[in-house]
């Protein structure tokens, strides 16, 4: 009788987060790779696998990006946890190619990434298989949404291009076929439909998932992308899982073979125990330059910026949009300023820190200036509108829209130049109920300088009535380095440009 076993330790969007801290206070929290890596019982039936987006996210990336110029520490640190194979997110490019190659280079475990290709069409980083301990032969590949074309600054994509992720697996499974006993597919992507209905939730190709599972016959999908936790299950015809992200969890993925068929179940398990001593020790000098480093004081303010909730944030406005607004008008010259909210909105501390900055703000984002109409932009108010819905006592809530398959809190948007106020009585795409600059009412046909994220100026997050609109510069200073130059140049007071709306 043929019984043999597989068992998968995954991971992904771990985003910077090795060590127990989440970098906003000394105290150690279960969080990071370090804090359940300890927990991994490998052995020659045993793989460990990332499913992307380690380089960029947190504190720790950002100081190893802007001081270290390497990410060779974060290949050690997968290297003593034991990865035997990881895929590529997203934001894994946010540094460019020579950087993620420093990452690449110092890893013993492989990268597959089926979809990024090299000039001559060859994958850079193509499917594997991996003979286990008991004879197993298992067939590995990985893919990235092709949405690093969206989101990514070209000159970070030198030398390659990412292709369709479903048909680059596509055409690596029909390779591995007839050669293994078990496929796995490791995607950077999430799901594009609610699992329980097949209900479609984003017409984009960001997440195709589900199209995996209806199209192709992997035996085993591992996914990412979404931060969002998915128990394992079967979706036709596939074992799916997906953990958190920050190394809240990790999946433990089994597969057994019996009776001729294989049997699939996962563990979902939190971050927690104790850190292997000589992993901090290790590391030790890396992480105190960071903590070091992120203490340096970058301004001070007259009051604590105070977070709140996301509804309350959206509804009646935030001191830090109106911080993160000022800073873009001022580094742009733009007359009109979009910025987001966050999932897990932060504060400022009245002194501010570097690391308060980047947590307030811990990615990778440009900013870029278009030529926008009031058509346009009247547009893409609608969209931030589509935010509220209402309780059955009338009491305001967020939608459903902006919280299923994934929480968005971070695609409404504040405007900053222009006043504007939402009712969120009318149905969706007619909630503006007012929008003037300089006491003059918008038409449509007026035209105005717009400054965007770059993540935003892509349409990504349902403004695609912006990738049309000309360009007409482009800033290519991070935005939290203009965060800091902002501080380092005015003090205290800031030129704070005060967010104009209200949501009835």
């Amino acid at each position: 009788m043929d019984e043999r076993q597989l068992t998968i330790y995954f991971t992904s969007d771990l985003h910077g987060y090795i060590y127990p801290t989440d970098y906003r206070s000394a105290d150690e929290k279960d969080i990071g790779l370090f804090k359940w890596a300890s927990q991994f019982r490998k052995d020659g039936n045993t793989l460990v696998v990332d499913g992307g987006d380690l380089l960029q996210g947190s504190p720790l990336g950002a100081y190893c990006h802007d001081t270290i110029g390497s990410a060779a520490k974060f290949a050690e640190m997968m290297n003593c946890c034991g990865y035997d194979y990881v895929t590529l997110g997203n934001h894994d490019f946010n540094f460019g190619m020579p950087y993620l190659e420093s990452y690449l280079d110092a890893l013993r475990g492989k990268c597959i990434c089926e979809n990024v290709r090299r000039e001559d069409g060859s994958s850079r980083f193509p499917a594997r298989v991996q003979v286990l301990e008991n004879g197993l032969r298992v067939g590995l590949v990985g893919i990235v949404t092709d949405h690093v074309n969206v989101w990514e600054r070209p000159e970070h994509l030198t030398g390659i291009s990412v292709t369709d992720p479903v048909e680059a697996a596509r055409n690596a499974l029909r390779t591995l076929r007839d050669r293994v006993d078990l496929t796995v597919c490791v995607y950077h992507g999430g799901f594009e439909r609610d699992l329980a209905s097949g209900r479609v939730l984003s017409e984009t190709s960001e997440n195709a998932a589900y199209r995996i599972c209806q199209e192709l016959d992997f035996d085993i999908l591992l996914t990412g992308h979404q931060h969002m936790s998915v128990p394992g299950q079967m979706v036709r015809g596939t074992f799916v899982v997906q953990p958190s992200d920050k190394g809240q969890e990790f999946l433990c993925v089994t597969a057994e073979r019996r009776d001729a068929r294989w049997h699939f179940s996962s563990r979902t398990l939190p971050a927690g125990g104790a850190c292997r001593g000589r992993w901090l020790a290790e590391f030790a000098e890396m992480e105190q330059g960071a903590q070091n480093w992120l203490d340096q004081t970058a301004g001070h303010l007259a009051a604590p910026m105070v977070p709140d909730t996301p509804l309350r944030m959206a509804a009646y406005g935030s001191p830090l949009a109106d911080l993160f607004n000022s800073v873009q008008l001022e580094a742009t010259g733009a007359q009109i300023s979009v910025t987001s909210l966050a999932n897990d909105p932060a504060g400022l501390p009245q002194t501010v820190r570097r690391r308060d900055i980047l947590n307030a703000y811990p990615y990778a984002n440009t900013l870029v200036v278009k030529r926008v109409t009031g058509a346009v932009l009247r547009q893409a108010m609608e969209r931030s509108a589509e935010y509220f819905a209402r309780n059955a006592d009338g009491s305001l809530c967020v939608s459903d829209a902006f919280l299923k398959p994934k929480v968005e809190h971070y695609n409404y948007d504040y405007y900053a130049g222009v006043r504007y106020a939402f009712d969120c009585s009318c149905p969706v795409g007619s909630r503006v109920a007012e929008l003037s600059i300089n006491g003059k009412n918008v038409a449509d046909t007026d035209v105005f300088t717009v400054c965007l994220s770059s993540y935003r100026a892509s349409g990504t997050g349902g403004y695609e009535c912006y990738v049309d609109c000309p360009v007409l510069k482009e800033i290519g200073t991070e935005m939290s380095d203009l965060l800091l130059d902002f501080f380092r140049k005015h003090g205290d007071p800031l030129p704070l440009v005060r967010g104009d709306y209200r949501v009835f």
